[in-house]
């Protein structure tokens, strides 16, 4: 094969970027990021109000982690109150990827891709000791097994647990929102006046 169709062949792929990225430790994304034209303080403030309050997910699960990140979603825990139940199928759709399970080498350039598909500003959620650290399978014998999702992309939220409980991933989309707007509940939840008991 002449290498003009090994060329057309070949798919664009994250694999050495991976490699190098895993082997050089906890990732550091670059500073040459293109500043706007016009900065208004009060626009990001609305804007990051606005991006906290509408998170949508991309759904990627691979493990254990996954169940609990769908009993999420459900009417027991309802994260919808907080604005992040969109879960989507398409990168290009999603502003938040959680990362629920066990990433390993074969992977991990999928990971990447799927990181570089989604729209900016984006976020990034590790779920579980697995995607933080490699989990109980970080041992020598598996050479496969990235030892944290942090060698790859970004990270914003790690939330510890081997599975976290749907509680401890909703306190990570908390902590998330806290640190775009700086406050803990950009849109306060509702609560009803309590009765006094004593006036009556």
């Amino acid at each position: 094969m002449d290498e003009e169709t090994k060329s057309r062949l070949k798919v664009h792929s994250y694999a050495e970027l991976a490699r190098g990225r895993e082997d050089s430790g906890p990732y550091q994304p670059p500073d040459d990021v293109g500043e706007p034209i016009i900065r208004s303080e009060l626009v990001e403030k609305v804007l990051n109000l606005c991006r906290a309050n509408s998170l949508w997910p991309m759904t990627f699960g691979t493990a254990c982690c996954a169940i609990e990140m769908m009993a999420l979603g459900m009417a027991r825990f309802d994260m919808s109150r907080y604005g992040a139940e969109v879960f989507r199928p398409s990168p290009r759709q999603c502003d938040l990827m959680i990362i629920a399970g066990t990433i390993n080498r074969k992977m991990a350039p999928a990971v990447i891709t799927l990181y570089e598909q989604m729209a900016a500003p984006k976020w990034v959620i590790a779920m579980g000791n697995c995607a933080i650290s490699g989990g109980p399978f970080a041992v020598k014998e598996n050479y496969n097994v990235v030892e944290g999702v942090d060698r790859l992309i970004p990270v914003d939220v790690h939330v510890p647990g081997c599975p976290p409980r749907p509680e401890g991933l909703l306190e990570g989309i908390l902590k998330l929102q806290e640190k775009m707007t700086g406050t803990r509940f950009p849109f306060p939840q509702f609560r009803p006046p309590r009765e006094n008991k004593s006036e009556k």
